[in-house]
């Protein structure tokens, strides 16, 4: 699968916002905001997690909420809090929160088809 970036505006609880270059990782389970984003935007922790990294190594890092816009659809999401040397990730848990799947083949952003049950 081909690399695929989409900026991004995130906003936290205060109204303060920040711009961020998103890899767009269908593999990853939450977004990720880069340290320096995250404190521009006043984020704190509400609870601290444990990710299994792809080559198994196990971390920890805390987790908080924002508002995130990109061009293709806006809405709440939870945000990894990044640290130092931790780049900006948009996971499906954001992807999915935003009606949003991935075109590998175009490596671009579009809408999710809605099934009924």
């Amino acid at each position: 699968m081909g690399i695929t970036y989409i900026e991004g505006t995130v906003t936290g609880p205060t109204g303060k916002q920040a711009m961020a270059e998103f890899l767009v990782d269908s593999g990853a389970r939450y977004t990720l905001l880069p340290e320096a984003s995250w404190k521009a935007i006043e984020l704190s922790p509400k609870r601290r997690l444990t990710f299994t990294l792809a080559d198994g190594t196990r971390i920890q890092r805390d987790v908080s909420e924002c508002h995130i816009a990109l061009p293709q659809g806006e809405g709440h999401t939870p945000v990894i809090l990044g640290e130092a040397g931790d780049e900006a990730l948009l996971g499906a848990v954001t992807l999915e929160e935003l009606g949003l799947v991935l075109n590998p083949f175009q490596r671009s952003l579009q809408p999710a088809r809605m099934m009924m049950a």
